[in-house]
C-alpha cells in the first residue's frame, strides 16, 4: 500500500483528488500543506524540492521511499486501488476517459467563468458568454450519459467521478445556481451523490451549493490588483518616470502576467482567496515559539530532546492543553477507517496549524476501538470557537483543559506526544498515532 507525502498549499482543489482517492484506497497520505513543512512559493523553489520536482508545481508527492510523482492525476491513480482505476480494461478506458473530459472540456471554461467572479482576473464579458455556452455543453454531455447511471463508470464510485466533482467544485459553489443548474438535473444528483459520500466528506467537509451566481466585482478586483503590480513598480519607477509615456504602459502590460506564473490559472482559483482575519490577533505575543518546538519534535528524539525543549520554553499563560475523547467509540469499526477520521479532521483544520499542535491516538483493535488525544493550543480558549471554518469535527469529541502544572497533565503528554506508556486512562492497547503539526 502506498504511503508518503503530498506537497500543497491549503485548499487546493487539485490535491483534493489525490486526498480522496487515498480515503478510497487506505493509502496512508500526509499532507504538507502549511509551515513548517511547506511553504507554497517558498519551499517548491528550493534546490532540493526542484531536484525532486523540476517544475516546482503542486501538488506533488513523495512516498516514504523515495518514489516521486508530479500532476494531480498521476498522484492520483498511483494511490488508487484497482476498483477506482477500473478494473478491467475498458472500465480502465472509460475512467480515463472521464479524467481528460474534466481537463479539457470543464476546467477550461471553468476557469473563464468562475476567476472573474473571484476577482484573480478582470472580467471580458465575451469570454464569460462563452465560458457559460461551454458549461452547458460539458453539462449536457454528462446529463444525458447520467440518466440511466448513478455513478460516471460501473456501479461504484470511480476516479472519473473523483476528477470530474472535483473539477465541478467551484462551478456549484460560485456560479450554478439553481435556475442555471435545474435543466441538469441528473448531474446535480450524481454530484451532491459524490459529495457526500464520507470519503469526500472526509477531504471536502460539507459542500454548500451556489443559491445565487456570483458576478464580477470590479472593487475587489481592483483590491487584490497592488498586491500582484506592487514590486515591478518599485523596481522600476524611478527609470519608468523617465520614460515616454508609450514605453511606460507596454513595461506594465509586460509585467502583469508574471505573478501568475507562480501557479496554473486552475490552482489559482483557491490560493487566491481573500484572507480572512486571523483569530488569534487579540492574543499578547508569546515567548513560545511553537515552530521551534515542532522542528525538535519532527527531527529530534521525543523524550530526550522534544519533551524538555516543550517543557521548558511552554508559555502557561500564552497558550493552554487540551485533552480530547471521541464521544462514540461504538461506531468505529475497521481501524484504518478510524484513522481516516482522525486525517479527516486534521485536513480541514489546515489554517490552525501555526496556532496548534496535536497527537491523536488511535487505541485497541477492529470493532473495539477509541480515539483520544493532547491539544496544544494559542490562547486560554477552546480554538475551534474562533472560527466557523473550524467547526466541523470537533464536536464530536469531548474537551477537558488540563492543569499544565499537575503530573496528570505532564504524565498524558509524555505519553502521546511518545506514543508510549501505560496509558491507564484508556483500557486499550496502542493502535498508531497521527501528528497534527
Amino acid at each position: 500500500m502506498a504511503a508518503g507525502t503530498l506537497y500543497t498549499y491549503p485548499e487546493n482543489w487539485r490535491a483534493f483528488k489525490a486526498q480522496i482517492a487515498a480515503q478510497y484506497s487506505g493509502a496512508r497520505l500526509k499532507v504538507a500543506s502549511t509551515s513548517p513543512a511547506f511553504t507554497f512559493g517558498q519551499t517548491n523553489r528550493t534546490p532540493a524540492f526542484l531536484n525532486n520536482f523540476p517544475l516546482g508545481k503542486v501538488p506533488a508527492y513523495q512516498g516514504d521511499d523515495g518514489f516521486c510523482l508530479f500532476e494531480s492525476n498521476a498522484i492520483a491513480h498511483y494511490l488508487s486501488n484497482d476498483a477506482l482505476r477500473g478494473a478491467t480494461p475498458q472500465a480502465a478506458a472509460q475512467v480515463l476517459q472521464w479524467v481528460n473530459f474534466a481537463d479539457s472540456e470543464i476546467i477550461p471554461p471553468a476557469s473563464a467563468w468562475v476567476f472573474p467572479t473571484l476577482g484573480i482576473m478582470q472580467f471580458n464579458k465575451q469570454a464569460t458568454e462563452q465560458a457559460k455556452e461551454d458549461v452547458k455543453r460539458a453539462l449536457t454531455v454528462l446529463n444525458q450519459h447520467l440518466n440511466t447511471r448513478t455513478f460516471l463508470v460501473g456501479e461504484r464510485v470511480s476516479l472519473a467521478d473523483i476528477s470530474v466533482a472535483c473539477s465541478m467544485l467551484w462551478l456549484y459553489k460560485q456560479v450554478l445556481e439553481p435556475a442555471f443548474r435545474q435543466p441538469y438535473s441528473n448531474v446535480t444528483r450524481w454530484f451532491v451523490t459524490c459529495v457526500n459520500q464520507p470519503e469526500f466528506k472526509a477531504v471536502l467537509g460539507e459542500v454548500k451549493l451556489c443559491e445565487k451566481m456570483a458576478q464580477f466585482d470590479a472593487k475587489k478586483f481592483s483590491e487584490m490588483q497592488p498586491k500582484k503590480d506592487t514590486p515591478p513598480k518599485k523596481e522600476k519607477a524611478g527609470k519608468e518616470a523617465a520614460k515616454p509615456q508609450e514605453k511606460k504602459e507596454k513595461k506594465k502590460e509586460e509585467k502583469k502576467p508574471a505573478p501568475e506564473e507562480e501557479m496554473d490559472d486552475c490552482d489559482a482559483v483557491l490560493a487566491a482567496e481573500p484572507k480572512t482575519k486571523d483569530p488569534f490577533a487579540h492574543l499578547s505575543k508569546s515567548t513560545f515559539v511553537m515552530d521551534e518546538f515542532k522542528r525538535k519534535y519532527s527531527n529530534e528524539d521525543t523524550l530526550t530532546v522534544a519533551l524538555p525543549h516543550f517543557w521548558e520554553h511552554f508559555d502557561r499563560e500564552g497558550y493552554s492543553i487540551w485533552y480530547s475523547q471521541y464521544k462514540y467509540p461504538e461506531e468505529l469499526t475497521l481501524t484504518f477507517k478510524s484513522c481516516n477520521l482522525i486525517t479527516g479532521m486534521f485536513q480541514r483544520l489546515d489554517k490552525l496549524r501555526k496556532n496548534a499542535f496535536a497527537s491523536v491516538i488511535l487505541f485497541g483493535t477492529n470493532n473495539d476501538s477509541s480515539i483520544s488525544g493532547i491539544w496544544i493550543f494559542r490562547g486560554q480558549e477552546l480554538a475551534f470557537t474562533l472560527s466557523e471554518d473550524w467547526q466541523i469535527d470537533y464536536e464530536s469529541y469531548d474537551w477537558r483543559k488540563l492543569d499544565s502544572d499537575s503530573e496528570e497533565c505532564k504524565t498524558m503528554v509524555k505519553e502521546y506526544f511518545a506514543w508510549e506508556g501505560d496509558f491507564k486512562h484508556v483500557g486499550k492497547a496502542f493502535n498508531q498515532g497521527k501528528v497534527f503539526k
